[in-house]
């Protein structure tokens, strides 16, 4: 088969891509609308040293950043967070919701969590990142100024915002994966039916011979006497 072959049988049965495509679309909008909203919000900490100009000091935060994200991962710290918000969950669950990104390249920590709630998430995450940083200015007073380490709020958690699901990315990639399945059928039913002879090109491209002649379809109207229509009926000359 050549370029205009399939061209024609995409002329033919390009209903097929959409059909499947519009439904495929759909199936993901009903699937996203049945489940349920999760919000998230976000705070950003940043960690420097006392002493901006200590290179030496500056690389060691990047070690700390690590040990910094496990702290605010532990059981220990999400059992504050519940204390003081009090809220009527475990630490397990409440970890559950937690995401802690530290970044090396600008000493900083990205508080995220994750809840039903848009409001709780937004509280959770500033409770975390302030407990925190108290935690940490308490733990400096124990140190030599030049030695500290400062951990301080970039700026307050987030308005939330949709988590998931992400109807309008779900819409798009159904619609997507629903065309390229239409596809898969449209060529599966040509595939079926390719033993199929429609057309004098059929006849010389199975039979390897040219036709020479064909006798057109009369249909029902066209008869005189109301008869069913007759097969098209096409003549070749053996080589």
């Amino acid at each position: 088969m050549d370029l205009r072959d399939y061209l024609k049988i995409l002329q033919k049965r390009w209903w097929i891509i959409v059909l499947v495509a519009v439904i495929a679309a759909g199936s993901a909008y009903g699937f996203s609308k049945l489940q349920d909203t999760v919000y998230r919000s976000a705070i950003k900490l940043t960690v420097e040293p006392s002493r901006a100009s200590d290179y030496g000091q500056t690389l060691a935060i990047k070690n700390v950043l690590r040990n910094y994200a496990e702290l605010l991962r532990a059981r220990k710290m999400a059992q504050r967070v519940i204390d003081t918000l009090q809220l009527d969950i475990k630490p397990e669950a409440l970890l559950a919701k937690l995401a802690v990104d530290p970044n090396e390249a600008d000493l900083t920590i990205q508080i995220e969590v994750r809840d039903h709630s848009g409001g709780n998430a937004q509280r959770i995450a500033q409770a975390y990142a302030e407990l925190f940083v108290n935690q940490r200015q308490i733990a400096n007073l124990e140190r030599d100024q030049t030695d500290r380490i400062l951990t301080s709020i970039v700026d307050d958690a987030g308005a939330p915002e949709i988590y998931s699901p992400k109807t309008s990315i779900n819409v798009l990639a159904g619609g997507v994966l629903g065309g390229l399945l239409g596809l898969i059928i449209l060529f599966v039913l040509e595939w079926l039916e390719s033993d199929v002879v429609r057309s004098g090109e059929d006849v010389e491209r199975y039979a390897g011979v040219p036709v020479i002649g064909a006798i057109p379809t009369i249909g029902a109207r066209q008869s005189r006497g109301g008869m069913p229509g007759i097969a098209r009926l096409a003549f070749w000359k053996r080589a």
